[in-house]
């Protein structure tokens, strides 16, 4: 069973009338990838702002974005496609990763058919990065990641912070899930990684088209927008890996 969450809860602002949509989860962890291919999913697809998850467990930080004060968490949704995509600004700690997930489980799981998480890791050189394979919770999600052409991960390991705390409660609450695991720049934010991890796994899982081109034009400018965010991210895991494969020697 997934945890309980009485330290989080989701207020929604208003209603996306999305049938059966995708979850699709996207952390600041590992190069930043998982939020900046999130947040290019969120702006071409123009998905509105569904709502927002509180915890007493997050850190007590005012996060704001183009002047604009917002919230840490926020949900958002569309329905062409059907997707429910959650933000989350910077790294959280492990308690508040947990209370995050088992609220996207718990609160959030009428809302979905199956999830996607996006889980970078350090690559150790420059031709690893990009690389993208994968991780399942059922025998359906195995067939449709197969379908899209991406291999199953073949080691030993764990995908950790709140991308593996979403993937755990998922498994637990028997929602089909599939986990991305694509290697990136260990220190950097990670455009190019986020740009693989899109063009060769999302877009063929999900069935949508996003314009990737943007992420090479604009990478200097999302790595200075991104790099504290990256620098956070460092600073919480305090040296950690967040996914330890059994060929230790691929990772920093």
């Amino acid at each position: 069973m997934p945890r309980t969450h009485a330290n989080a809860r989701f207020e929604r602002r208003t209603e996306v009338t999305a049938e059966s949509p995708t979850l699709i989860v996207g952390m600041p962890e590992n190069g930043v990838v998982g939020s900046i291919a999130v947040e290019q999913i969120t702006e071409q697809l123009e998905l509105q702002h569904e709502g927002n998850i509180v915890s007493e467990t997050f850190p007590p930080v005012a996060t704001f974005g183009e002047g604009r004060v917002r919230d840490l968490v926020r949900v958002y949704a569309g329905t062409d496609p059907d997707v429910v995509v959650p933000h989350c600004d910077i790294a959280l700690s492990p308690q508040a990763n947990a209370d995050l997930a088992a609220c996207v489980v718990n609160d959030l799981a009428a809302d979905y058919d199956r999830a996607i998480v996006l889980a970078a890791v350090p690559a150790q050189t420059e031709e690893q990065v990009g690389e993208v394979t994968g991780v399942v919770t059922s025998e359906a999600a195995e067939n449709e990641l197969r379908t899209a052409g991406v291999e199953l991960d073949s080691s030993v390991g764990f995908i950790g912070g709140a991308s593996g705390a979403v993937l755990n409660d998922c498994y637990h609450a028997s929602v089909p899930t599939t986990a991305l695991i694509v290697k990136a720049h260990p220190f950097l934010p990670d455009p190019q990684a986020a740009k693989a991890v899109i063009e060769k796994a999302l877009e063929p899982l999900v069935d949508f088209d996003i314009d990737t081109k943007r992420l090479d034009e604009q990478a200097d400018e999302i790595r200075r927008r991104m790099e504290q965010v990256a620098q956070h991210f460092e600073s919480v895991q305090s040296g950690g890996e967040q996914y330890l494969g059994e060929d230790t020697s691929m990772y920093q």
